[in-house]
């Protein structure tokens, strides 16, 4: 059997949790490719190294003025390594890095080269930690010129190279241009470099360990001590993050999917815990008809209502076209035979709202136009939904309990997610509702 097991910033913040990560990986010998973050934050008031990386960067780009600023930056991320260096009992030395580091930050590498250094300088203390040996992320995933992701090539390189390599460490988050210059993915980018190696070596398992265990049903900020998930699809999972659970990073899944390779959430702190497995499919009935709740605030929604709409040609896509022409996104979009819906981030709206009122009187001529603020969409995500009669009847009958005033509620074709529409100030109201009738009922 073949893992690929990565570590997150919480995981590897100092030595003690370096040697907590050790034991786990030497516990099983199938974790032979290990993805190391950025040490995280040691206490709750404490900088992510990547953190001081961009703001020491900060200072090198504005030159004299700050150089000595600069340095004391720089002297202070280089004593974050130093203190696990000591406390782990390495020979190694990290000074020709921090040469190194000091002249591309002075020559202006950029912001992307800055942050990778954090995933760089942890892969060379893991590696000499475990024995294992280092291979830089730079040398083996791959972005095209216009910095998308080169997913074919990275596969076919990284492929042959981990062919050739009993183990190794792969520092997290970042790859190569085509001009060597150093491009990072997205924040939390390294969820996705273990699953692109996981891709790589058809691993049996991609272990992913943070510091909680696996996904919970619903955010904890909001429900209190919800209960965790045991099993969730790829499609559950992405409902689910798209409206804003994050464990995971949501382009994390893609590499993996396509391999069905499944996905281990684990706890450092907790390895005992079996977390959550995240698989393509199931057989196994789910604990309760929902797998997990997640929503977000501040949107607002513009209802268009035309008689006989429904029977005139390309009505939709005249009014679509009137936020693009705004370049604005849209979140969500119910309709009826008369009306419609579109749901937008308040945020990107508001300054453009009048010229997207105008531009759907011109464009349909529309009998009554509505616009609502501080709205919240909240997703009911569960593949349990599917084989269970009256769901959304017992989400009706939850929120109207909690004196929750439902604006909008919409199923989607795969009966997978329901998404309900409420005011911002019924948010945690009516999670906390769903949560009681299809969980803690349940208990």
């Amino acid at each position: 059997m073949n893992k690929v097991v990565k570590f997150g910033g919480s995981s590897l913040a100092n030595a003690e949790q370096f040697k907590k990560v050790a034991r786990i990986i030497q516990k099983d010998e199938s974790r032979r490719y290990i993805i190391p973050s950025a040490p995280g934050k040691r206490t709750p008031d404490d900088t992510k190294v990547t953190d001081m990386l961009y703001g020491c960067y900060n200072l090198a780009i504005m030159e004299d003025e700050y150089e000595e600023e600069f340095e004391e930056q720089l002297s202070a991320i280089r004593a974050r390594y130093d203190d696990i260096i000591e406390g782990l009992g390495l020979a190694v030395d990290l000074t020709e890095e921090f040469k190194t580091i000091r002249t591309n930050f002075t020559r202006k590498a950029g912001r992307d080269y800055a942050a990778s250094r954090g995933e760089y300088l942890n892969g060379i203390l893991m590696a000499a930690y475990l024995g294992y040996e280092f291979i830089d992320a730079a040398d083996v995933i791959f972005f095209d010129a216009a910095g998308n992701f080169d997913g074919e090539k990275t596969n076919a390189v990284l492929s042959a190279k981990l062919d050739e390599t009993e183990r190794a460490v792969i520092p997290g988050f970042y790859g190569s241009m085509p001009d060597q210059k150093v491009k990072t993915f997205s924040r939390g980018g390294s969820d996705i470099t273990g699953s692109i190696v996981a891709r790589a070596i058809k691993a049996d398992m991609y272990e992913n360990w943070t510091d909680v265990s696996g996904f919970l049903i619903a955010d904890p900020r909001v429900v209190k001590n919800p209960k965790a998930i045991d099993v969730i699809t790829y499609r559950e999972l992405r409902e689910l993050s798209y409206m804003g659970a994050t464990v995971l990073h949501e382009d994390a899944i893609f590499p993996v999917r396509r391999e069905g390779i499944p996905i281990n959430i684990r706890n450092t702190n907790s390895p005992e815990d079996k977390g959550t497995l995240i698989v393509e499919g199931t057989c196994r009935k789910p604990r309760f008809v929902i797998t997990g709740i997640a929503g977000k605030k501040d949107f607002a929604s513009i209802t268009v209502e035309k008689a006989m709409m429904n029977s005139e040609v390309g009505f939709c896509k005249k009014v679509l076209e009137v936020f693009e022409k705004n370049e604005i996104s849209i979140e969500h979009m119910p309709s009826g035979i008369d009306t419609m819906t579109i749901f937008v981030h308040q945020d990107e709206f508001e300054e453009k709202e009048q010229k997207v009122i105008a531009g759907i009187h011109r464009m349909v001529e529309p009998d009554f136009l509505e616009l609502e603020s501080d709205l919240a969409l909240i997703a009911v995500v569960g593949r349990g939904m599917r084989a269970t009669r009256g769901t959304s009847g017992r989400i009706f009958s939850a929120l109207a309990h909690a004196n929750v005033n439902v604006k909008m509620i919409d199923q989607g074709s795969s009966e997978l997610n329901i998404i309900i529409g409420v005011r911002n100030h019924d948010f945690d109201d009516a999670i906390n509702a769903i949560y009681d009738i299809f969980v803690k009922t349940m208990i």
